[in-house]
């Protein structure tokens, strides 16, 4: 019991939990979007293409400097968007192809480039690695207050737009019949999404953010039907996944938070596919038990 109330007043445990549980706040409410429209795969399209941006930021830098490796991976991850969109809109390519072209494409790219800054002597590049796989230990009190600000900034759009948003996500082609921007709907999402992905790499990795996104919003549409409490309780998903993850990682030395955090967000989708009153697995064998003995 020491050990676990010495690690809860830690300042880098709490420096820790809080950049997770706000990130996956963030990751939980804006993974609602593309799993209503079930493109959740386009989340880690975005996420794997976001290293490329991240190397060459650093090669034109020359140092680690986080906010503009960061600037590097939203750009990266918005060209990616726009090419699996032009793909799949310019060409006959279907969509679930365009997707698994572009990541691979940039995936592969970023591990080429990481590659190269590797074989220099530099050490300037030590630790640019763990993007892929995220280092949460890296959080510091000016990251949580940039991160405050980006949730405050991504909530205030998503409520400027929360009609059309809502619309466009169900139904596009209704949302455009009511004279709603398709183009705009599109662009807004995307780059809600990107940012939302290069905020979690850091903790999370490229490889394993999707699963921050599409995660907690799943658990999260077992228990309602109603869009409002889903993003509520995704969100509330997501947060409860990266602070667990992170006290797990942190009591339990040697584990590495990012992966932590995703298998606490797996553990959570797969208890409500099982136990939801409303479409759990459990509960829908009982009703079925139950309505065949009447």
């Amino acid at each position: 019991m020491n050990g676990i109330l010495d690690l809860l007043t830690d300042y880098t445990f709490l420096m820790i939990a809080v950049g997770s549980g706000l990130l996956g706040l963030l990751s939980g409410i804006m993974g609602v979007y593309v799993t209503v429209k079930k493109q959740g795969l386009i989340c880690d399209a975005i996420s794997h293409s976001t290293l490329p941006g991240v190397c060459i930021a650093f090669m034109v830098l020359g140092i680690k400097n986080l906010e503009f490796l960061l600037l590097g991976a939203f750009i990266a991850g918005v060209l990616a968007a726009l090419f699996i969109f032009g793909i799949d809109l310019k060409s006959k390519v279907k969509f679930d192809s365009a997707l698994a072209i572009v990541l691979s494409t940039f995936f592969g790219l970023g591990i080429v480039l990481l590659a190269l800054i590797q074989r220099k002597a530099n050490t300037n590049q030590a630790g640019l690695d763990k993007f892929i796989f995220g280092q949460a230990a890296a959080f510091l009190k000016k990251d949580i207050y940039f991160l405050i600000g980006i949730i405050v900034l991504v909530l205030f759009v998503i409520l400027l737009f929360w009609k059309e948003l809502k619309l466009f996500s169900f139904d596009p082609e209704f949302a455009q019949t009511k004279g709603f921007s398709i183009n705009l709907m599109t662009g807004i999402l995307i780059v809600l999404l990107v940012i939302s992905i290069v905020m979690g790499i850091q903790s999370v990795g490229v490889i394993l953010m999707s699963t921050m996104l599409i995660a907690p919003p799943v658990a999260a549409r077992q228990w309602t039907d109603k869009f409002n409490i889903m993003m509520i309780l995704s969100g509330i998903f997501g947060a409860f996944s990266g602070i667990t993850g992170s006290f797990i990682s942190m009591y339990y030395k040697g584990l590495s938070t990012g992966p932590v955090i995703t298998i606490v967000a797996s553990l959570i989708v797969f208890f409500s596919i099982l136990f939801s009153p409303k479409k759990g697995i459990l509960f829908s064998k009982k009703r079925t038990m139950q309505g065949g003995t009447k």
